[in-house]
């Protein structure tokens, strides 16, 4: 049981950073990679520190240290760190402590809770291109799989841990204990006496994690003793045809995407003519690309019923944990819950300006977090510029039925069948900025000038510039 030369595997695995990335500054060329472990001090981890120490005498390119992590949920807690500080200093190795507060609250997972605030520390301690490591091995694997049978997941799921994955886009994570056993690892910390804490909560059976490990683990392998082992298999299986659905999901999901209001929308009448394991694969694809969690297989079947099968003027709102999907002209809108109350919910006051020239200067920040400038031109489109007499203001909301004449058209319309054509979805459209001179509407900043504002021929007149939506 070489862990060194399995560090080092790892790494091999990962690609090589690009040029852009090495020379993004004049001193990021001479920065080394850096390699952290998320370092408990239990057996598992201990010996990845001890792997680690020979890995980083080796490899002076790379940047090793340990990183413990704090929670305070056990009264051992200090101690730990102790303990950690103490063996870090016997490998050679700098170890970092990370103090976090896991906040219990009815009805939320200690595990869970805890999981996050470790993972959201050990990422502070890392920068673009560097590598988490943590201690899962073999048996770990086996709980994941099973955990994802618990949860009624598929092939993703399934596919568990990877020896290299992407970590929160920037980073990599790496599992160098993968392919051993907890035997094996157990038996390398006595050969090679290595001291190592126990974490008592590993010994409660409330667990999900425990559980298996206590109880149903030993069972399992009493009876198929290779049962890790061809767990970690499939997985491996599961993964590789996880990949090939990603490939072929990214393919297809542009064909359906569009930009609309600022949003990525599906294209609704565009699913519908797939397949329905397709349509189901490219919801599950779209959500995830907008960071989204995926749905479970009963919300993802009555998501593509309320989406394609709903009559088309009804109101179709889903409400999920962390998002909110609603249909409009028959494409699918995908938002925070928090952003799309903002969107909701917000009325914006009116701005008035001193004069055009705050324009003109520079950009006119608008409380919907966007801003608009202008600049003086004489040729296409313009508004033409006020008199001095003119009061300019900037307002967010005009009745439906105020009357329009966008310059593109030859009549005019009312302004809530304006929006109706431009498909802008309902909650979208008091957050388009409408400037106006003495309280009439001369501009829908980023789509329309009224034509009876519009600059003479060859004068001087106004350009406006909305930047994009955030």
């Amino acid at each position: 049981m070489n862990i060194a030369a399995s560090i080092s595997e790892c790494i091999k695995l990962l690609p090589q950073r690009s040029v852009e990335t090495e020379l993004a500054d004049k001193q990021a060329c001479l920065k080394k990679r850096k390699l952290v472990l998320a370092y408990s001090g239990g057996v598992d981890s201990e010996i990845l520190a001890h792997g680690l120490s020979q890995f980083a005498k080796a490899n002076l390119d790379v940047v090793c240290i340990l990183v413990h992590v704090h929670h305070g949920l056990s009264s051992n807690a200090n101690t730990w760190v102790e303990h950690c500080r103490t063996q870090a200093q016997h490998y050679g190795l700098d170890c970092a402590i990370k103090r976090v507060e896991v906040k219990l609250a009815p009805r939320v997972s200690v595990e869970a809770q805890a999981r996050t605030v470790r993972y959201q520390a050990l990422l502070s301690e890392l920068e673009q291109g560097d590598v988490l490591m943590t201690a899962h091995h073999q048996d770990d694997q086996l709980e994941t799989v099973l955990l994802a049978l618990k949860r009624g997941l598929g092939p993703k799921g399934l596919a568990a841990m990877g020896k290299v994955q992407r970590f929160e886009q920037e980073n990599w994570l790496i599992r160098p204990l993968l392919d051993f056993s907890k035997a094996e690892i157990e038996a390398y910390a006595k050969q090679h006496k290595i001291a190592h804490i126990e974490d008592e909560s590993n010994f409660d059976d409330k667990y999900d994690r425990n559980f298996l490990r206590l109880e149903v683990i030993p069972t399992l392998k009493q009876r198929w003793s290779a049962i890790a082992a061809t767990a970690s298999r499939s997985a491996e299986l599961c993964a590789l045809q996880q990949s090939v659905i990603d490939e072929e999901t990214a393919l297809r999901l542009p064909q359906l995407q569009r930009q609309k209001a600022g949003e990525c929308t599906l294209d609704l009448d565009k699913l519908a003519t797939f397949s329905k394991a397709w349509q189901s694969l490219l919801l599950r694809g779209h959500m995830e690309s907008l960071g989204f969690a995926p749905p479970s297989k009963v919300q993802g079947e009555q998501i593509l019923t309320q989406l394609l099968e709903a009559k088309a003027d009804a109101s179709v709102e889903i409400r999920l944990a962390d998002v909110v999907i609603r249909r409009f002209k028959r494409n699918g809108y995908f938002l925070s819950p928090s952003l799309m109350q903002h969107k909701t919910k917000n009325a914006y006051s009116a701005l008035t300006l001193s004069n055009i020239q705050v324009l003109l200067s520079g950009e006119v920040a608008l409380p919907t977090g966007r801003h608009l400038s202008a600049q003086t031109s004489t040729t296409g489109a313009r508004l033409r510029i006020p008199t001095d007499s003119e009061v300019v203001s900037i307002v967010f909301a005009l009745p439906g039925s105020t009357r329009c004449q966008p310059h593109n058209r030859s009549k005019g319309r009312e302004l809530k069948k304006l929006w109706q054509e431009l498909e802008l979805p309902p909650w979208e459209r008091g957050r388009v900025p409408l400037l106006c001179y003495d309280g009439k509407l001369v501009a829908a900043c980023g789509y329309w000038i009224e034509k009876s504002y519009l600059a003479s021929e060859h004068a001087l007149g106004l350009k406006l510039s909305l930047d994009t939506l955030e």
